[in-house]
C-alpha cells in the first residue's frame, strides 16, 4: 500500500510539475508577442493622433483651440486638414510645396487667439521612405519664416510610426506640455527636430 501512495504521489507531482512548466511557457510566449505588438504603432489617420494628444491634455492645461483648414475648422478641437490646398498648408502650418507633395492626409490644430503661441500638424507620408526629405524641407521653411508679430519661441518635429509626422511651434511651456502628451500618447515616438526659433 505504501508504495502505491508512493508512485501515486510521484505521478501527481510529475503532473504539478508539467502543468506549471507549460503555463510559464504559454505566459512567455504571451508577454513576448504582447511586447512585439506594443512596438507597433496603430494609427487610423492624422487627426487621430492630435485628437488623441489633445484629450490628454489636464483641464487646466487647456487653451482656445481650433483645427482644420479655412474651409473646415473645428471648434475647441483638432481638426481635419486638406492637403491638397498647398496655399493654405504653407500660410497655416508652414509646410513648403515641394513637402506638400509628399503627404496624403493632414490635421492641424491651434491656439485660437494666437497662431505662434501654438499651431500643431499631424502628417501621413505617401512613402515613408520620404520622412527624412520632408522633415527637412519642414524645418528648412519654419526656420526661414516671416513671423508676424509675437514670434514662436519653439519648433519641434516627431516621427510616430514609420509613415506619420507630428510638428508644432509656439511658446516653449504650451510646446513642452504638447511634447509630454504626444509621448504619453505614442511612446516609441521619435524626436526628429528640436529647435529654439
Amino acid at each position: 500500500e505504501r508504495i502505491e501512495m508512493r508512485k501515486t504521489k510521484k505521478i501527481m507531482m510529475l503532473v504539478v510539475t508539467a502543468a506549471l512548466l507549460f503555463s510559464f511557457g504559454g505566459c512567455g510566449k504571451n508577454s513576448s508577442s504582447k511586447e512585439e505588438g506594443s512596438e507597433s504603432v496603430q494609427v487610423k489617420d492624422a487627426l487621430e493622433i492630435l485628437t488623441n494628444i489633445w484629450n490628454g491634455y489636464d483641464e487646466d492645461q487647456k487653451f482656445p483651440v481650433a483645427g482644420g483648414d479655412y474651409d473646415n475648422i473645428s471648434d475647441n478641437a483638432p481638426g481635419k486638414f486638406d492637403v491638397s490646398n498647398t496655399e493654405a498648408l504653407r500660410s497655416i502650418l508652414i509646410v513648403p510645396e515641394e513637402a506638400a507633395s509628399m503627404v496624403d492626409d493632414g490635421a492641424s490644430m491651434m491656439h485660437a487667439m494666437n497662431a505662434n503661441t501654438f499651431t500643431g500638424g499631424a502628417f501621413h507620408l505617401t512613402e515613408a521612405a520620404d520622412r527624412g526629405e520632408f522633415t527637412d524641407a519642414l524645418k528648412e521653411a519654419v526656420l526661414n519664416n516671416q513671423w508676424m508679430c509675437c514670434f514662436p519661441e519653439e519648433f519641434i518635429v516627431y516621427g510616430v510610426g514609420d509613415e506619420y509626422v507630428v510638428s508644432a511651434f509656439g511658446k516653449s511651456d504650451t510646446i513642452g506640455y504638447f511634447k509630454e502628451q504626444l509621448l504619453k500618447q505614442y511612446p516609441s515616438a521619435e524626436a526628429l527636430v528640436e529647435e529654439s526659433l
